[in-house]
């Protein structure tokens, strides 16, 4: 089982390079399921399903969310509806939404679970735990398992990574739009890489506009941003999972520039 997983998607820009990037990498690997961190989609923060509908027109096939899952109101009216959108599990169960979802293709069935960290971000349930409490109920459909763990923190995405070594397929981190050099598969099988990065407008600051960014760190003083022109960057990780034990085969990381008016 081949997973193409893309990097924090960022605007509408962030969107277009999506469909660019995949029909360049249409003839250079292949996957069987594409999961997408789409929680930035919508103007660099929040989601709505317009766009999420967009996304798996051009061949999405599950998207994971994060801490700005509820940053538009409009997606009150689709996420539970959206059998393939996950928002952090570990966020209250009274909260809309699904915290996973499984794709079942031809390549057989993947579980993906989406969780929020707690270091630096907003308050949650413990990930670790929720975790235990979601991998005997997946376990019972496949060993498949990919887990999209949104957070600020190195240290507390490296700790989950080595904790559930061996228990799922593979840990992506997402969330800083940062992409680590660091893809490997620990011991036991399991595939990790601290921050898969993002997709979107590469010669921003973290996507957004430089001059916005820069004067707020020069004068305190707040700022409205906007997405920065220029090059786009494709950030994401290439997994091949044993679906008949659930271990990682193999990790690549996904790391090229793009122009939209190329």
């Amino acid at each position: 089982m081949k997973i193409l997983f893309i990097g924090d998607i960022f605007a509408k820009q962030g969107v277009l390079t999506v469909q660019k990037g995949l029909s360049k990498l249409k003839n250079e690997i292949r996957w069987d399921y594409c999961i997408a961190n789409g929680e930035n989609a919508a103007a660099g923060k929040g989601i709505n399903g317009r766009i999420a509908s967009e996304l798996y027109d051009m061949g999405v096939d599950g998207i994971t969310l994060g801490n700005h899952v509820w940053a538009r109101d409009e997606i009150l009216y689709s996420i539970d509806s959206d059998p393939y959108m996950a928002r952090p599990a570990n966020y209250s169960k009274q909260s809309p939404g699904r915290g996973r979802f499984i794709l079942d293709g031809k390549a057989g069935p993947l579980a993906v679970i989406n969780l929020s960290g707690r270091v630096y971000m907003q308050p949650c349930n413990c990930p670790f735990e929720t975790c235990e409490e979601e991998l005997p109920k997946i376990k019972e459909i496949t060993k498949s398992v990919l887990v999209d763990f949104h957070g600020e923190a190195t240290s507390e995405k490296c700790a989950f990574a080595w904790h559930f070594d061996g228990r799922v397929s593979a840990v992506a981190g997402t969330h800083t739009h940062v992409q680590t050099a660091d893809e490997r598969i620990l011991p036991f099988g399991t595939a990790f890489i601290t921050d898969v990065g993002m997709t979107g407008p590469g010669e921003g600051i973290l996507g957004t506009d430089r001059d916005s960014s820069i004067s707020r760190f020069v004068t305190g003083m707040p700022v409205k941003f906007s997405p920065q022109k220029g090059e786009m960057i494709f950030n994401g990780a290439h997994i091949e999972i044993d679906d008949k034990t659930g271990k990682a085969l193999r990790i690549n990381r996904l790391n090229f520039t793009l122009r939209l008016d190329d």
